[in-house]
């Protein structure tokens, strides 16, 4: 009889609080200058990273501090500029609107707006301002005389602790010995920690097992000698 079982995909709930970031040297710059955002030069921020590096969870606590609202910079064209530019605001992804007239457009005017009233900015983006390819030449011109924060790839701190948060979106909790084997394996990327977590969760969910080291060496297509699994060191 097959022993493996159909798994589905349950909603994961990531924890965004700021008790759930870990703060290292990776990060450190950038929450420092998002606890003091009412120091941003010119009212405004660029927090750039790589995909899964944080930016999300960081603008989450930013705006539950400042009482920001949240847009995807794909959907400006579905907002009203006005009405969204009366308090502050963070724009996420905004590389994803290069070359798209409409919503670089849109970007401008709630920029302008944004600080004309008087209220913070803060925009997410995975590179520098002058690798967005931004066309409208004003809306450039502001993006690259923003004020940026980079968060780094991650070191061992980071990634063990953004191992565990991603187990723990899951309601999972590995054997003590899992996270530190991961992390000493591993590409050593965001990106790389939520596909591995994502792909032991779904092994586990189809073997009826729990999160072991012998499972994450399964998964990562690793072996280990019978000692190292009866005896981890």
């Amino acid at each position: 009889m097959n022993q493996r079982q159909l798994s589905f995909d349950l909603p994961v709930r990531p924890a965004l609080g700021r008790a759930d970031f870990f703060v290292s040297p990776a990060n450190a710059m950038a929450v420092v200058l998002l606890e003091s955002w009412q120091s941003w030069a010119g009212r405004k921020l660029a927090l750039i990273g790589p995909k899964g590096a944080g930016k999300t969870h960081l603008a989450h606590v930013w705006a539950a501090t400042s009482g920001a609202l949240i847009l995807r910079a794909v959907d400006l064209c579905d907002v009203e500029i006005p009405a969204v530019a009366m308090g502050p605001v963070v724009v996420e992804d905004v590389q994803d609107i290069a070359g798209l007239r409409p919503l670089e457009e849109a970007l401008f005017h709630l920029h302008n707006l944004v600080l004309a009233e008087g209220f913070p900015l803060l925009v997410t983006a995975d590179r520098p301002a002058h690798l967005w390819g931004i066309t409208l030449a004003d809306l450039m011109s502001r993006m690259q005389g923003t004020q940026s924060v980079n968060l780094e790839q991650p070191d061992d701190q980071l990634l063990s602790a953004v191992v565990a948060k991603l187990f723990a979106d899951r309601q999972l909790m590995p054997a003590p010995d899992v996270i530190a084997y991961l992390v000493s394996r591993m590409d050593r990327s965001f990106d790389a920690a939520a596909d591995l977590v994502a792909a032991i969760d779904r092994e586990a969910l189809s073997r009826k097992r729990p999160v072991t080291r012998k499972l994450a060496a399964e998964v990562l297509g690793q072996s280990e000698l019978p000692d190292l699994l009866d005896n981890p060191g």
